[in-house]
Formats: structure tokens, sequence, C-alpha cells
């Protein structure tokens, strides 16, 4: 009659490093979903002293890509498409002035991520925050509000420069300012909706930015 024992211990018939192995791999695997389910608990669970103490700590662990806000859920969803478009005044070889069309950089994105079973983080969010981020640091004028208003623009000039330098200067020329506008449009309704609302974008277009080093990608020049 033919044994049976050595399937009912398949760990049993492993040699004893490979039981090594798998007994640390599990542990590992064990304390990583401890660590994250722990971090996770303290970023929702209400303030309390280890949370205040390790808050850094917890911050660079749950942002960005844990991130967790109730925006779908809110008594009021977001209900518009935000894409940020970028421009930019170019100084060619021979000394003319040119000014680029608009390019669309969230369209950009919503392409890289379309079909993409494993986007990056990059691509769904820093054009995004960075243009939240933005409008929650500048009154209607368009003027920064404090620190964080002006590192906000840099940051804004950062991407814009990070993706569209390269394209601006495929000629030769030099990158002299850039502009940056938002273009807002109501998501439609429902078919089943009998709720009227305007197609037409609204544009919300800053003023022209004077281009510097600090706003080149690292190790690019500006022609």
């Amino acid at each position: 009659m033919q044994s049976y024992g050595d399937e009912s211990r398949p760990l049993a018939a492993l040699s004893l490093p490979s039981r090594i192995v798998i007994g640390a791999a599990a542990c590992a695997i064990a304390v990583s979903v401890a660590l994250h389910l722990a971090m996770m608990f303290l970023h929702v669970a209400p303030s309390n002293t280890l949370s205040k103490q390790q808050s850094k700590l917890i911050s660079d662990y749950v942002y960005p890509e844990y991130e967790q806000n109730w925006k779908l859920f809110a008594p009021n969803p977001l209900q518009q498409n935000i894409a940020v478009q970028v421009r930019a005044q170019v100084r060619t070889q021979d000394g003319t002035a040119q000014t680029t069309g608009w390019t669309d950089l969230t369209a950009l994105d919503g392409r890289a991520i379309r079909h993409n079973p494993l986007p990056s983080h990059t691509q769904q969010n820093q054009l995004r925050r960075g243009w939240e981020l933005f409008t929650n640091t500048h009154d209607a004028q368009d003027r920064p509000i404090g620190r964080r208003g002006e590192l906000s623009e840099r940051y804004i000039r950062r991407i814009v420069m990070l993706r569209m330098s390269a394209e601006w200067t495929k000629d030769g020329g030099r990158i002299e300012q850039i502009q940056v506008r938002s273009q807002t449009t109501a998501v439609s309704p429902p078919p089943w909706s009998d709720e009227k609302i305007s197609d037409k974008p609204v544009y919300r277009v800053l003023p022209w930015w004077q281009v510097t080093a600090n706003d080149l990608p690292e190790g690019a020049t500006n022609k």
C-alpha cells in the first residue's frame, strides 16, 4: 500500500535551509502587514499621544500612496473635470520670440493611465495634487497666501518644465516665460436625469511666469 504520509506534511519534506527561508519570509510578511495596519490605524484614529509623537513618521508613510479622503462620498462630490494646460514664450536661435500653443498636461496623464493596469502614482496624482495646492493657497487674484502659496508656484513651474522643456527647446530655443491655465468643465448628468447644465468650459488663466534656473529639471540647461 502506498503511503501518503509525506503529502500530509509538505514542509517536512523540505530541507532545513528551505524551511528557514520560508519561515523568515512568513515572519517578514507578518511584520510588514502588522506595521502597515498600525500606521493606517494611527492615521485614521482620533489624535492620541502616540500619533502626535510620531506624526511625521506616520505622514511620511501614509502620503501620498495610502492617502484616504471622503470626496467620493461627500455631501457634494466632485462634479467637474479640471484640466491643467500650459504654453511658453520661446526665444529662437535667430532672436525672434514665439509663443507655443497650449498643451493639455492632464490629457497627457490621462492617455498614459488609460489601459495601463499599473499606472504610476506620479501620472495619477502629481499634477492634480499640485494644482489643488496652488488653488488652495492663492486668492481670487492669483496672489500667493503665505509661504505655501509661494512654494506651490515653484512646484507647478517645476512640473511644467520637467515635462515640457525638452519639447519646447528641441529646435535650440530658450524658454523665457511660461503660462498655466485650468479648464473646468462640468460633468454631464446621466442619461436618465432631467438636469440641465452648461458644457461650456471655464478658464482660469494665470499670469506669465519668468523662467529661472531653479525651475529647470536637474542637469538641464535653458540655452
